[in-house]
């Protein structure tokens, strides 16, 4: 059984026991947070789709931790007028892993 779930403006597809790196949660390390953003879900004989969530549908992930991502670097500047700055951002993540998947 596979779900498309929506946390952080982006869309996943999960099954049980994936890892996911998604945008960063308030939870503490260690708890289980639940998804109710269902898109849709699908199994070996069936596919079901919301309108635009799925009724009664939801994924429990247990959160394990939270980090920053790689960095980026971004560079803005205008030829020949001496206008340069540079600044970098680390995007926060959670890691999670899918625990259940319930329709």
């Amino acid at each position: 059984m596979y779900a498309i779930m929506q946390t952080g403006g982006k869309q996943y597809r999960v099954c049980q026991g994936d890892v996911l790196y998604i945008e960063k949660l308030s939870a503490e390390p260690g708890s289980t947070v639940t998804i109710n953003e269902i898109l849709a879900v699908g199994a070996e004989d069936k596919f079901e789709v919301g309108s635009p969530f799925v009724a009664n549908a939801s994924v429990s992930a247990k959160v394990i931790e939270h980090g920053k991502g790689k960095k980026i670097i971004v560079f803005k500047y205008k030829a020949k007028k001496n206008y340069r700055r540079k600044q970098g951002h680390r995007q926060p993540f959670t890691k999670v892993v899918i625990e259940k998947i319930s329709l």
